[in-house]
This record gives C-alpha cells, structure tokens and sequence, in this order.
C-alpha cells in the first residue's frame, strides 16, 4: 500500500477505529452486566485506578454497600483493569475514582454506547439486544 494511500485513508480509519472501540466497550458492559444480574451483584463500589505514588499498582474495585469479599469472588484483578480502561474510555476521566451502583451499568454505561452506535448506523446483533431486554424486565 502506498503512503499516499494510507494517508487517504486515515479519517476512514479513525472512525472504525472508533467504531470498533464503542463496540468492544458496549460488548464488555454487557458481559460484566451480565455476569452481575446472574450472580445476583448490588450495591455502590467504588473503582480507584492504580496509584504508583501510594504502591498501589493496580486499580481497585472497593464495595461500599456490599461485602468486600464477594467482589473479590466475582471480579478478578484482569477484571478489574479492564474495569477501569473501558470507564476511561467511556467517561475520558483518567485518575478518577468512578462510583456507581453495580446494577446499574447497564444503564450508566451501555445506554449511551448503544446510542452512539445506532447513532452511526450500526445494526445491533439480536442476541445482543436480547440480553439488554432481559436485563431491563429485571
């Protein structure tokens, strides 16, 4: 491929790249949404990202309103990163504490995904759509 080419190509690019970031973010909510409504998950966490300055190397997913020790069950570390990399993604606070109530991600999280894809003409699986409708009637 030439480099004019390439260079052509870029705003195309950009807006796949884009594209294709909003869905692995909405996909990943519904898992994690999923696997919240399954295991029957509620209450207010806090997740904080990592801070080298207090050797805290990795972000850290604190119940506030449930027992500590069932996050820690059902969220691994891996978890928990990815956790904080697609909220930075979505929200564009890097550093920042986000709390929210663990059933509500569907909502705070996926909902404006959802609408931005839509938004840019991409059509929804149905089983995607189905497990968003399965998660509302609950």
């Amino acid at each position: 491929m030439k480099l004019s080419k390439l260079l052509h190509q870029r705003e195309a690019l950009l807006r796949q790249t884009r594209l294709a970031n909003l869905a692995y973010a909405y996909r990943r909510f519904g898992d994690y949404a999923e696997r919240i409504t399954n295991a029957n998950l509620r209450g207010k966490v806090c997740l904080s990202p990592a801070d080298p300055s207090t050797e805290r190397y990795w972000p850290v997913l604190t119940a506030l309103e449930c027992s500590q020790s069932v996050i820690e069950e059902h969220f691994t570390d891996e978890d928990i990163l990815e956790l904080e990399e697609l909220l930075f993604f979505v929200t564009g606070e890097d550093g920042e504490a986000t709390t929210f109530r663990l059933e509500t991600i569907e909502a705070r999280f996926m909902r404006p995904l959802r609408r931005q894809l839509l938004h840019a003409g991409i059509t929804l699986e149905p089983e995607t759509l189905a497990i968003e409708d399965s998660k509302r009637s609950e």
